[in-house]
């Protein structure tokens, strides 16, 4: 049984929630507060498993509350926000402090069924993360070009797939790329809007330029391209170069977009000269596309249990015998690199 204590200035959407998450058995909400100065005492008297928390709340907001939750008393948190570009920044600066997921708070453009599906999907997820105590964020080094001289990989392509934990994962491995380095794409699973700010964000922070990805956008050195939430990433072939399709779809493995999508398209159109990773997330998604790219030639990572928030799709993707090697997140973008320099050499 999970246990959930709902933190929200709403009441409505403290019922909402509270309604959503009780009708499945294997979650009990526990408790409510209207504010983090209530829930410190719900936390300390109930003892969750998982917290949903707003990030627009009265007396003390929802960033500074989770900043001092991760120091003091780590847990998992799911940050419940609406979809406006503001909201949308501050949930990608809970994501950096701690938080495991974010969602879209119901009365956003999401139909109601959306919002509930991926509450529970993501409370359930939560519920299995590896949670430490940890002060502000680290910032991992930023390669340059100097680094790493990529040179002949202009006819390579880079495929990474995440879900839970791997917004601060993704991070991680593009901060380790070159300015330089081979086209990237990326599946993450997040809500419609929040993907935009992710893309701003990995591109403020490292070398190479990072964007949402749009339909007919090419998929170059230099450029790592970010699957929009709510539409499916493909990759697809065009004379001597790559070209990223942005389509709707039916949603695989419960995911739009989903990294089997992205990664059955890049082993059609890339095959051998092709590297992909499937890092931190709950699931199966990106296990079979993975196992595409390999049986394509291409070479392939699966992040180690160690090191994931969530030890689900990469587990899924070892069992099938998906990935060439198995690593901790910090050896990740050196192995795929390395593979691309000395495919290129040869």
């Amino acid at each position: 049984m999970i246990r959930v204590l709902v933190v929200d200035d709403s009441a409505l959407v403290r019922r909402i929630l509270s309604e959503a998450l009780s009708r499945h058995d294997d979650i009990e909400v526990v408790g409510t507060a209207t504010d983090p100065y209530v829930a410190r005492e719900r936390i300390a008297q109930l003892r969750p498993d998982v917290i949903t928390l707003d990030i627009e709340m009265p007396r003390m907001d929802g960033l500074s509350f989770l900043s001092k939750l991760m120091r003091h008393f780590p847990l998992p948190v799911v940050v419940c926000s609406s979809l406006t570009p503001q909201n949308s920044e501050t949930a990608m600066r809970a994501l950096a402090l701690g938080a495991v997921e974010v969602i879209a708070k119901p009365g956003s453009s999401l139909a109601a069924g959306d919002v509930t599906d991926e509450l529970v999907r993501a409370v359930r997820a939560a519920s299995h993360a590896r949670v430490v105590k940890r002060a502000e964020p680290a910032e991992p080094p930023v390669a340059t070009r100097s680094a790493i001289a990529m040179m002949n990989a202009t006819n390579k392509i880079i495929a990474l797939g995440a879900s839970t934990g791997g917004t601060q994962a993704l991070e991680q491995v593009l901060r380790r790329f070159p300015v330089d380095a081979p086209g990237t794409v990326i599946v993450q699973h997040m809500p419609e809007h929040f993907t935009l700010s992710f893309a701003k964000r990995l591109d403020s922070v490292c070398a190479m330029r990072v964007q949402e990805a749009k339909d007919g956008d090419y998929v170059v050195p230099g450029l790592a391209l970010v699957a929009p939430g709510g539409k499916h990433l493909l990759v697809q072939a065009s004379g001597a170069r790559w070209v990223a399709r942005v389509k709707d779809g039916p949603k695989v493995h419960h995911q739009r977009p989903a990294v089997d999508v992205l990664f059955q398209s890049v082993a059609r159109s890339a095959g051998r000269n092709a590297v992909g990773a499937i890092l931190t997330g709950m699931g199966a998604d990106g296990a079979k596309g993975m196992l595409a790219m390999r049986e394509a030639g291409a070479y392939t990572v699966a992040q180690n249990e160690e090191t994931c928030v969530v030890y689900g799709m990469p587990r899924e993707a070892v069992k099938l015998g998906a990935a060439a090697d198995i690593l901790p997140l910090d050896r990740v973008a050196d192995a795929l690199l390395q593979h691309v320099r000395a495919e290129s050499a040869a």
